[in-house]
């Protein structure tokens, strides 16, 4: 099938011909792939006539308007090379008949370990001590940091990827509590505690995002949540930028209330991450004012970045394609609610 990508960069263009080239090598009809390097949008649309298949990422937003014109001129397919799938307007999917197939779980393991090593660079400062010795500085003022173990740390949302958080965090003596719509059996046999919201909010000494972003999740860290959090709080966002409230984070880290803060998304990355803007002048006051704060680290979407995450986005979504064009059932479909 002629698959069109958008958004890719080097990476994706390694691991995707790679494993078509796998899909040859089996005996099996392998891929037409075209690698494009911009955003899908609706002024570049007209690179994405006449394929049947898309390939997208967590910035290609697609509105009615841009999958209209899409279907109009043969698109059947929409294939994210990732989890999430809050970008695609799922109801205009429905109306013109497109299949969208995503990959549910590349690796947890990557996304839940990159939460926790923002942790551990908070607290231990890593990324400025590397600096100081760099640089001849071995002093250790500034660098204090705290122990973990015996820590009250909240999981918000255990799906794969908080589960495998939770998991780690335990193995180094934390206490953790955790909050989803849905408990988990298994995090719960581990010594997981599950609690309301509100509560963790509350009790907890690191607060971890790993739930998905819909209508009810938009700004669930707003100024009431933030105000609920005890002085001097980690928060650690590794799942979707718009479960923040960038502005009002701002406000708690002026006022103390926020200790720390790791992101690995922001709300408005979209013209961000992805991109070498360094002979630039960044233009998202909210975004360089995070910057100015020395317990705020920011990492650009990377969290997902492994090998073994690459080749599982890469495996899943083409073995996708294979599917959809077999007419064999989708286990990876994404249907609207």
């Amino acid at each position: 099938m002629r698959l069109a990508l958008f958004s890719t960069k080097s990476y994706d263009r390694e691991f995707f011909t790679a494993e078509n080239a796998a899909i040859a090598a089996r005996g099996m009809p392998s891929h037409e792939l075209a690698f494009f390097e911009p955003r899908l949008t609706l002024e570049n649309a007209r690179l994405a006539w006449g394929f049947p298949a898309i390939c997208t990422f967590v910035n290609d937003h697609l509105s009615a308007a841009l999958l209209t014109q899409l279907r109009d001129h043969g698109l059947r397919l929409i294939a994210l090379r990732c989890a999430g799938f809050n970008q695609v307007d799922l109801r205009a999917t429905a109306d013109l008949g497109l299949t969208v197939a995503r990959v549910p779980a590349y690796s947890p393991y990557a996304v839940a370990e990159h939460a926790v090593g923002m942790m551990l660079s908070l607290n231990r400062k890593f990324h400025k001590a590397y600096n100081r010795v760099r640089e001849g500085n071995f002093q250790l003022e500034g660098l204090l940091g705290f122990d973990m173990h015996g820590k009250t740390v909240g999981v918000i949302g255990t799906g794969k990827i908080g589960q495998c958080a939770a998991k780690i965090l335990l193995g180094f003596g934390c206490r953790v509590v955790a909050y989803d719509v849905v408990p988990n059996d298994e995090c719960a046999a581990w010594g997981v505690t599950y609690v309301p919201l509100d509560e963790l909010l509350r009790q907890c000494d690191i607060i971890t995002l790993h739930c998905p972003l819909m209508p009810q999740t938009h700004h669930l860290i707003d100024e009431r949540a933030l105000n609920l959090m005890k002085p001097g709080v980690m928060l650690i966002n590794t799942s979707r930028g718009a479960l923040v409230d960038a502005v009002a984070a701002i406000v708690a880290l002026k006022s103390g209330r926020l200790g720390y803060l790791g992101l690995d998304v922001y709300e408005e990355e979209a013209d961000l991450f992805f991109e070498d803007l360094s002979q630039r002048v960044i233009q998202d006051d909210i975004f360089t004012r995070l910057l100015t704060f020395n317990n705020v680290l920011i990492t650009g979407h990377q969290a997902f970045f492994t090998r073994t995450a690459l080749e599982q986005i890469a495996r899943v979504t083409l073995g996708n394609v294979i599917a959809f064009e077999r007419g064999e059932k989708l286990e990876n479909q994404v249907l609207a609610k």
